[in-house]
């Protein structure tokens, strides 16, 4: 469901994809999120290559190298790191990857009984619209610029659902928003990078599906398809960013998909580089009209998304 977002401590973004100074591997190795679920730790680089850590809702605070392993904190205190984690003013805090968890108990749901959450999810009605709505007119990526790749993962197992929920490996935009894809692609490409699509256009029985098998606490990342969601009306976009040279994906704060606060658009983790690249992918489609979700910093909506209607069609359907 669409919550509201848990405040996350904003940090100042990269201007440039090179951060101040290197960190030593050791302390590179500690860029991580540790603790309870309800209230992570989260230790990350900072923009001039030292580290700093911030409990969830707090201040955030630089670490201070004072023996291998031992760092002081600013205002007072120590972190000490651990084998399975670190030991924060004496608080044990193991190392989490909270979206790998979440992953995990949608995954055993669904292998309970996943044909039957198919064949509810094909019966099941989507709501009622009313309005005048503009025509769909969904066109195929692949036919919009020659640098834009594709790694469609709802075509396969490798997504969170551990299910294959798309008949084949494509994605659809509504035509203005494919277009202003095309534009952003263009852009990307002379300052290096490319494109890479996850997710497009998304028939909706697949929200009804992930609404289902997803628990509440985690909602945030999935549409109510009580009300449908903008990748059911083809204005939605997932995408991040590969190096034109060699193909290569870029990483950034978070998987894609990933169910965890690491995930949130203005998220202070990670490195200093993957922070850039986020912001280098997010101005790029903000100039060309999309919106980023604030939970997921690889999903953009086009501004014009409220004028499509909720669609159904599969993709066998789409491709004719």
């Amino acid at each position: 469901m669409r919550q509201t977002r848990r405040t996350v401590a904003a940090g100042v973004l990269a201007s440039s994809l090179a951060p101040g100074a290197a960190l030593a591997a050791a302390d590179l190795a500690l860029v991580a999120q540790y603790g309870a679920p309800e209230a992570p730790v989260t230790i990350f680089e900072t923009d001039d290559g030292a580290l700093a850590v911030f409990a969830h809702g707090g201040p955030i605070r630089r670490l201070s190298p004072t023996a291998p392993g031992r760092y002081g904190v600013a205002g007072g205190g120590e972190l000490l790191a651990t084998a399975r984690g670190v030991r924060l003013n004496g608080a044990v805090l193991p190392r989490r990857d909270f979206g790998v968890e979440v992953q995990a108990g949608i995954r055993r749901a669904v292998r309970a009984d996943p044909k039957a959450l198919r064949e509810r999810a094909l019966a099941a009605t989507p709501p009622v619209e009313t309005g005048d709505f503009l025509p769909s007119d969904l066109v195929d990526l692949a036919a919009i610029d020659p640098t834009i790749a594709f790694d469609i993962r709802y075509a396969g197992r490798d997504n969170f659902m551990g299910l294959k929920l798309y008949e084949r490996s494509a994605a659809w935009l509504q035509r203005p928003a494919a277009e202003a894809v095309g534009r952003a692609a263009k852009a990307l490409a002379a300052q290096g990078w490319g494109l890479t699509i996850h997710d497009a256009y998304r028939p909706w029985f697949v929200t009804w599906m992930f609404w289902e098998a997803t628990p509440p606490a985690s909602r945030v990342f999935v549409a109510d398809p009580a009300k449908g969601s903008r990748h059911n009306r083809g204005c939605a976009v997932d995408l991040t960013l590969h190096d034109l040279k060699t193909g290569e994906v870029v990483l950034m704060p978070s998987r894609y998909d990933e169910m965890s606060t690491r995930s949130y658009a203005d998220f202070a983790g990670g490195t200093a580089r993957q922070r850039a690249l986020r912001r280098v992918l997010r101005e790029a489609m903000v100039a060309q009209g999309f919106e980023v979700y604030p939970e997921e910093w690889w999903h953009f909506d086009y501004g014009d998304w409220r004028r499509y209607p909720i669609g159904t069609r599969t993709f066998t359907e789409l491709a004719g």
